[in-house]
Order: structure tokens, then sequence, then C-alpha cells
């Protein structure tokens, strides 16, 4: 849960009663695991409502996912789909600038979801390319205060699935978890073939 993250700025505020290891939320919830296993079962909800009922066929927006975003957590947290307000790092690694967010969200959908989606007709190494590069610079930015990681998972297996492929299989991601980390910061300096291997990857499982 939120214990992962060092977080500065007054919207940190945790559950009371949590241990200062569950956000502030709607429905009063104190364990960890529990939330965790909410998440869990709403985000499936949200997987089949957008990858099997109404799965854009157009190109991407950044309001897609603020809307996805709130979709998911609208009922558990007040700021779901909204842009973090609260700056925030992991691991010593610190993620863009709350105040910078408007800027990098509207560059992130010229440059990435304008670019690369619809995916139709996509060739394997064209796909991988565009979700290597998308799920990056998702990541860097991180706009929400909880859930990016599992977000950034479901706009790339959006991207496979509108090129007629499966989702993704990102257990090897989970497992390699360093591997994962470390494709990231050298996105940093733009070499992105490391994320463009783990992302080869998990569309072949997937695919398996």
């Amino acid at each position: 849960m939120t214990d992962r993250y060092s977080v500065h700025g007054t919207q940190g505020e945790f559950q009371p009663g949590s241990g200062d290891r569950v956000l502030a939320n709607k429905l009063g919830i104190q364990s960890a695991a529990d939330m965790d296993e909410l998440e869990l079962e709403l985000l499936q909800r949200l997987y089949e409502e957008v990858l099997l009922k109404h799965l854009p066929g157009r190109a991407l927006t950044v309001q897609d996912l603020k809307t996805w975003h709130r979709r998911w957590l609208g009922n558990v947290y007040a700021w779901a789909g909204q842009e973090r307000s609260v700056n925030m790092g992991k691991d010593g690694f610190m993620f863009a600038a709350a105040a910078q967010l408007p800027r990098l969200l509207a560059q992130f959908e010229r440059t990435c979801l304008a670019r690369f989606t619809p995916c139709h007709g996509m060739d394997a190494d064209t796909l991988v390319e565009a979700i290597a590069t998308t799920h990056v610079e998702f990541i860097l930015i991180h706009p929400f205060r909880e859930g990016n990681g599992r977000l950034s998972r479901l706009l790339a297996d959006v991207m496979a699935v509108q090129s007629g492929r499966g989702p993704l299989d990102y257990s090897a991601w989970s497992a390699g978890k360093a591997a994962y980390i470390q494709a990231i910061h050298r996105s940093m300096d733009l070499d992105y073939a490391p994320m463009q291997q783990l992302v080869a990857q998990a569309m072949h499982a997937g695919a398996a």
C-alpha cells in the first residue's frame, strides 16, 4: 500500500487506526490487506468494462485515464480521477512535481497518446515501441495519488487489444522488479531498449 511512497505535502492523510498504511478513504477501511483486496476486485471490474464492453477504438486521451481512475476508485477515495496535489517519491526517486502535472500531461497526450493510439494494424515491433514509450512516460509523471502502476498496465493492455492482440502477461515484471525499475531509470536517458525488451516478453507471454 501507500507506505511504499514518501509523500511531501498537505494531502497525505491516512485512515485513522491504519498505522499510516492505508490512505484516508470513504469506506473507513483500516487494513492494508482489505484495501488491496478491494482495489483488486474493483480493478477487475474496470478491466471487464474497458477491454470487453467499451474498448475505445479511437485515439486515447488523458481524460480517458482520469475517467478510468475515477471509475476504478471513485467509491473509495475522494480524489479518484484527479491529478495528485502532493509530491511523491519511491526508493529515493522523486516522480514529477505536482505543480508540473498539467504541463506534463498535455505533453504526454501530444507525444504519446495522440502519436501512438489507436494502435490498429501495428506490427509487433511498432507496438512494442509504442507501449514501452507510453508506459515509461506515464510512470515518470505518476499523475495520480495511488494506482499509477496498475493503471499504466491497463493502458498498455488497451493498446495491445486495439492492435488485435491480447492483454500482456506481467508476471515476469513482478518477479523481476529490479530489472523493471532499472528499465524505467534507463529510459530517463532516452534508452528505451530495456523497457522494450520487457514489453516484448510480456506480449509474447500474453499470447502463449
